[in-house]
């Protein structure tokens, strides 16, 4: 990872259970129409899911760090999930969203604080937010959920733009 990059890294890795993905793709109610962006996607697990058991039209994960990137593509590759499952490997606060219908978040509260005024600049009316664990900051909540994945509480945010 080169230095530029490290300074943007805002957030550890830690990947976000599989029940718990679910979850936040149900409150969500994704489905087949739906293109679901990834903010800080890591190995790309949310955007396999939203392909493989939510069959979304198109999924992009977008991720900074050169290994989770070089993991989530082959992992995309390897399910061969390549024409609707896109992994982009950028900063995410450099990329255009706004072709999103729901966006999907595991970062921090005041990294999702940086990140809300693109979310209002360039997600459409009726775009869904999902954030795991952390609120975004000065929005209101749709629905707040807790899951369990079998050892830990996990709280699921929906907001809707």
């Amino acid at each position: 990872m080169s230095s530029s990059q490290y300074k943007r890294v805002l957030v550890p890795y830690v990947p976000t259970p599989e029940v718990v993905i679910e979850r936040m793709l149900q409150i969500a109610n994704v489905g087949q129409d739906d293109v679901l962006y990834d903010l800080g996607c890591g190995d790309g697990r949310i955007v396999i899911l939203a392909l493989t058991k939510f069959k979304v039209k198109k999924a992009v994960g977008v991720e900074i760090r050169d290994d989770l990137v070089k993991i989530a593509r082959t992992k995309i590759e390897e399910l061969k999930l390549s024409d609707k499952g896109f992994i982009i490997h950028d900063d995410m606060f450099d990329v255009d969203i706004s072709e999103a219908t729901v966006v999907t978040l595991f970062l921090l509260t005041s990294v999702n604080s940086m990140l809300k005024p693109k979310l209002e600049k360039e997600l459409r009316p009726g775009t869904r937010v999902v954030s795991h664990e952390f609120e975004i900051p000065g929005w209101t909540p749709a629905k707040v959920e807790v899951c369990s994945d079998g050892y830990l509480k996990h709280k699921i945010y929906l907001y809707i733009r």
